[in-house]
């Protein structure tokens, strides 16, 4: 009994602070600066574009200066690939059961690379993320201009992340990022963990379009994030974060786009677009500012961030895109967290590995997040 409270107390833990505040900062920068040249350009409906780029600051927040900037690139490599495959399934109206094979094949492939160069935020979560936003939005520009808005915002978050090197050019002779050698039983573990990807999100792509669901991506990039975690407990920890975050989450979108008096979309009906942008930029600095702290509460800012950049993009009527984003997400992480419980060495299917008390399933090459 005292293990299983141990969890459910690990559940609200917030984890202790280090200089957040400064990460945060630098991301909501890094979304800032394009999202509003957007809009003053009139073109909010491309900021979605430049938010998955500029998701690559969230990556080596707390590595010198030197292994940001490597880190960071390894991340813009992931997030450009995700945006560029959502893209190209869009421009060639490739939905549906295209959209599931796809993201499935990439979030395995995605799952190979993060572990090999042992991205954190763990795993190809924000990839396939943009590979489903950006399919599931008309392309409204050519191709071309919706890669260069995302790589662009990519450099400029990067060089967000690597400007402090200026002021204070400091460097660290002999770090290095390098991830340790795979052996023979790591590479197993890798395909493995893969695997689980690719059914995880699979699954949870199939059962979104089976339903007659128009978001299936949302149930996709949901069951991903139960196996990020490092280990069993953690795994289990953050599917239900996502889901708690997830629904409180769409109580604050509720605010904002429901066309009532009560919400800002209803005091704002006249310039809701620029609102809306520039809520997306908030919201993110307060998603970062808990990310590493406590996932359910970064949801609760996350959420609003797709949801705003998604109707920015593709109007629908509000009151659907909320309703099909708490489904999507609860199914999504359901299944996410039946095949972390389920697809794992016999010797941790046991209530004890549940519990934290015997060797969880992990990774030598992904270290606790």
């Amino acid at each position: 009994m005292e293990r299983v409270l141990l969890q459910v107390r690990a559940l609200h833990r917030l984890e202790p602070a280090n200089n957040d505040h400064l990460a945060a900062a630098r991301v909501a920068l890094s979304v800032a600066v394009p999202s509003l040249l957007l809009l003053a350009a009139g073109r909010t409906d491309l900021i979605i574009y430049a938010v998955f780029g500029a998701l690559t600051g969230m990556y080596g927040r707390s590595e010198p200066h030197q292994l940001r900037l490597r880190h960071q690139s390894q991340a813009a490599v992931v997030l450009l690939t995700g945006v560029a495959v959502g893209v190209f399934l869009s421009v060639n109206h490739l939905h549906s059961w295209w959209l599931v094979g796809v993201e499935a094949a990439l979030a395995g492939a995605g799952s190979v690379f993060a572990d090999r160069v042992r991205l954190k935020p763990n795993g190809p979560f924000f990839g396939i993320l943009a590979l489903g936003a950006c399919a599931s939005v008309p392309t409204v520009v050519p191709w071309q201009v919706a890669m260069l808005i995302a790589a662009g915002s990519a450099a400029f978050s990067i060089l967000v992340g690597f400007g402090g090197w200026f002021r204070r050019r400091s460097w660290q002779r002999g770090a290095v990022r390098a991830a340790p050698g795979v052996t023979p039983a790591g590479h197993r573990e890798e395909l493995v963990h893969a695997a689980r990807y690719i059914l995880a999100v699979g699954a949870a792509g199939t059962a979104g379009v089976l339903t007659g669901s128009g978001h299936p991506h949302w149930a996709m990039a949901a069951a991903a994030v139960p196996l990020a975690g490092a280990d069993l407990p953690s795994s289990v920890r953050r599917g239900v974060h996502r889901i708690v975050g997830t629904f409180l989450g769409l109580a604050v979108t509720a605010v904002v786009i429901l066309p009532v008096p009560w919400s800002l979309a209803g005091l704002f009906p006249g310039g809701q677009a620029v609102v809306l942008a520039l809520l997306v930029v908030l919201f993110q600095f307060t998603t970062e500012l808990f990310m590493t702290r406590h996932y359910g509460l970064a949801m609760v800012s996350f959420t609003p961030v797709i949801l705003l950049m998604t109707q920015l993009a593709h109007p629908i009527d509000p009151a659907v895109l909320i309703l099909e984003r708490g489904a999507e997400t609860l199914a999504g992480a359901l299944v996410g967290i039946t095949v972390v419980v389920a697809v794992r060495p016999a010797a941790t299917r046991t209530p004890a590995a549940l519990l934290g008390r015997a060797r969880a399933f992990r990774f030598p090459c992904r270290p606790r997040h």
